[in-house]
């Protein structure tokens, strides 16, 4: 059985908490591997080698560090085959999602390349008499990260490459289900230049969650996953003394005007609902087609092509989606499925059951469609985070604004429409995070900001851009006096400037 380490002070690092937790492949159904699972200590010699490496990392001139995330950006990009075929060993995403998941995680190491000139700060020449003030952003020390399966690349990417870039040293926990890419980008970080103990990765659960969120040496910490838990992250953290962003849950909604290209939005449903098998924050799980005869073609549609989609194995090229992440995640979205059933949902097409030839053990689901969702179902206020599509019915645009508007949730929003009145009001009045107009998803480019309203995210500061430099950084800011005695009276004395 491959073991599968922890990576401490530049080096794998053989635990001693007697812990471990299996790691699956999700094509077979097979354990393919055992990660460890950090004590408290394990956690500490993490945070520790952290804060040795920080003295040196954070006086190293911005322009070198980002000569590192150019090198990393480098290697990553060499070893893009091997990550990839990592990542859907472990995942089950196909390889080509698998790819944008790194490459994706890489447009910020790209945003990261010019930290020199996003950490330049503010400076006012005069501000009084012989008075300049000016600010300057430093890294906080030793911080920290928490991400989920379902981006095992992409999200580690998003925090530690700006963590990173302006001068802290990082601490990341994975997801326990797909570890082994995580430590290989540290391997890489270590291979571009940064020094041991500026990237460290230890795997865990709950434990490691809590040894990061009340360890008094970690300054922030970023998380992406369910809402509960990032509620849970977000205010043990903050009691903890911790600046804190956490990403939770999505119920994206689609809204489909009547003037929609549907052969676009057809095309861009398949692909945002049941891609990655749905396993993403940021897929389209409901269509809100307004009015009946955009309602009746849209399903008309979409029933005809789902057939079209081919549900493979990760490996295989041609397949659209791969298995879900494990067994429990299989019986958890089948039981939505069922939910929504019980709820007098009307189940158009049902992807359970499906099976692969040769590899019936595998985490397969086929593409599921309902029709005639409402509001008041539970499988329609919960995110199910499986290749599910729901259809709930608008009568006007105002009742479609009103759907995402008063939803739990708040993370992307997407509206069809060659109509731009009709999409320029949307955008303004919607009471969600990020919002597409003609894109399935919309998440930003890596220079603009990532995050969610309402119980999408807790915390102020949004992920990577700026938002990112500003949530791991703090700015001190300056006022120096360098006074002429020539030039001013006798009595020189600080006087605060006043508008007086």
């Amino acid at each position: 059985m491959r073991d599968i380490n922890h990576f401490i002070d530049g080096a794998s690092f053989t635990g001693a908490s007697g812990r471990f937790s299996d790691v699956f492949n999700p094509n077979t159904g097979d354990v393919q591997a055992r990660v460890q699972l950090a004590s408290v200590a394990e956690m500490d010699r993490a945070v520790q080698a952290a804060r040795n490496a920080f003295d040196g990392w954070s006086s190293t001139n911005p322009q070198r560090r980002a000569r590192v995330m150019f090198e990393f950006k480098r290697l990553v990009e060499a070893n893009m085959n091997e990550l990839a075929e990592l990542l859907s060993a472990e995942h089950g995403k196909v390889i080509a999602d698998s790819k944008g998941d790194i490459q994706r995680g890489l447009e910020v190491i790209e945003f990261a390349c010019g930290i020199p000139h996003a950490l330049k700060g503010e400076y006012t020449w005069g501000a009084g008499p012989g008075i300049d003030v000016y600010s300057m952003r430093q890294p906080l020390g030793v911080v920290a990260g928490i991400t989920p399966f379902n981006f095992p690349a992409m999200i580690p990417m998003w925090m530690f490459g700006v963590a990173i870039a302006v001068g802290n040293t990082f601490i990341l926990k994975p997801s326990e289900r797909d570890p082994s890419v995580p430590v290989r980008l540290a391997e890489l970080m270590m291979e571009a230049g940064a020094p041991a103990g500026v990237l460290n990765v230890v795997h865990g659960d709950k434990a490691a969650v809590d040894a990061i969120l009340t360890h008094p040496l970690i300054h922030a910490v970023s998380f992406v996953g369910s809402s509960d838990i990032a509620n849970y992250v977000y205010q043990t953290g903050a009691a903890h003394g911790k600046r804190v962003q956490a990403m939770g849950g999505a119920k994206n909604h689609g809204i489909v005007l009547p003037d929609a290209d549907m052969d676009q939005v057809i095309k861009d449903l398949s692909g945002a609902a049941y891609g990655s098998a749905g396993e993403r924050c940021m897929a389209l799980p409901v269509v809100v087609p307004v009015g009946k005869k955009t309602a009746d073609e849209l399903r008309e549609r979409m029933v005809a092509e789902i057939p079209t989609m081919r549900v493979g194995v990760s490996t295989d090229a041609g397949a659209h989606y791969g298995p879900v992440v494990t067994a429990q995640h299989k019986a958890r979205v089948e039981g939505w499925i069922e939910k929504g059933v019980q709820e007098g949902a009307e189940l158009v097409v049902d992807g359970r059951g499906f099976s692969l030839q040769g590899h019936e053990k595998g985490y397969f689901i086929g593409p599921s469609l309902f029709d005639h969702v409402t509001p008041e179902m539970e499988s329609y206020k919960e995110e199910i985070f499986g290749p599910v599509l729901q259809i709930v019915r608008a009568a006007s645009f105002e009742e479609a604004l009103h759907l995402p508007s008063k939803h739990q949730y708040g993370n992307g929003v997407a509206i069809f429409t060659q109509n731009g009145r009709a999409a320029r009001d949307f955008a303004a009045r919607v009471n969600v995070g990020m919002v597409g107009i003609n894109v399935p998803i919309p998440v930003p480019v890596a220079y603009h900001t990532f995050g969610g309203w309402k119980r999408s995210a807790f915390g102020d500061t949004n992920q990577h851009g700026m938002e990112g430099v500003k949530f791991w950084t703090k700015v001190k800011t300056v006022t120096a006096r360098w006074p002429d005695s020539e030039l001013e009276h006798a009595d020189s004395s600080f006087v605060i400037p006043t508008m007086g």
